[in-house]
């Protein structure tokens, strides 16, 4: 999808410019030449896939991109970053709403009564409970994912990477976690990653079962595992731990 407007090619830095200028045609054009950037981000951090017209984090998501365009300036790095950030929080910020509403929900209908006159309370507030606590850990997820994001730009790694990067073999992942668990269990291991951004291949390679292919094959998803091991990502740790048994 380019990022003309009618009769004129313009590139994406003239067409912010021109949006934040006032252009509604610009505006409108730059929002749907980047739709699938959006849509990308939303399910990023939703953790889950999204789709247009069915998932409302896609519209708040949509909404924040069109903040972004208003309130981006050079200082604030590229566009496309900030872009990532604001969305990132709104969507925290949709969440946090969700889990208001569930929690009113609970104290609303908790003093109604049935036909024999009991309480709901119970089944009422079982119901908002596993609601509430379903919004609060998609809230904790979308944190962690953002968070998680920032701890592996300085080693070069994406998160859209991340999927093809794990092998697919449970034996091959099994044994690249236990990569990962060793590094981060080794604080000598952890301070050449964190001083270097590299994994420290020679030392490695002594352990017995560890080869430096092998290591070298899986390096980015190793220092992914080791990012998130060593953070505080309970979410995050716990999926890793999980692959280990194979899900």
């Amino acid at each position: 999808m380019g990022f003309g407007v009618p009769q004129r090619r313009v590139r994406p830095p003239a067409l912010l410019a021109l949006a934040q200028a006032g252009d509604e045609r610009a505006r409108n054009q730059l929002i749907d030449d980047f739709t699938p950037f959006v849509l990308k981000v939303a399910s990023q951090s939703a953790g889950r896939y999204l789709t247009l017209g069915q998932d409302e984090e896609i519209s708040v998501a949509l909404l924040a991109f069109n903040e972004a365009i208003s309130s981006y300036s050079e200082g604030k790095g590229t566009f496309l970053g900030f872009a990532r950030t604001v969305i990132s929080r709104r969507l925290v910020d949709h969440f946090r709403r969700q889990k208001s509403r569930f929690q009113e929900i609970s104290l609303t209908e908790i003093e109604r009564e049935d036909g024999e006159g009991y309480a709901l309370s119970a089944q009422v507030d079982t119901l908002a409970q596993d609601q509430w606590t379903t919004v609060q850990q998609d809230e904790n997820r979308i944190y962690e994912i953002s968070e998680l994001r920032e701890k592996l730009r300085p080693y070069g790694i994406s998160l859209s990477e991340l999927p093809k990067l794990s092998p697919k073999h449970q034996d091959a992942r099994n044994r690249a976690i236990h990569i990962g668990q060793l590094i981060a269990g080794t604080p000598g291991y952890r301070a050449y990653l964190e001083l270097k951004r590299e994994l420290p291949l020679k030392e490695l390679a002594k352990h017995p079962g560890i080869t430096r292919k092998t290591v070298e094959r899986h390096r980015k998803y190793i220092i992914a595992v080791v990012v998130i091991l060593i953070s505080d990502l309970p979410y995050l740790r716990s999926f890793v731990l999980d692959r280990i048994r194979g899900e």
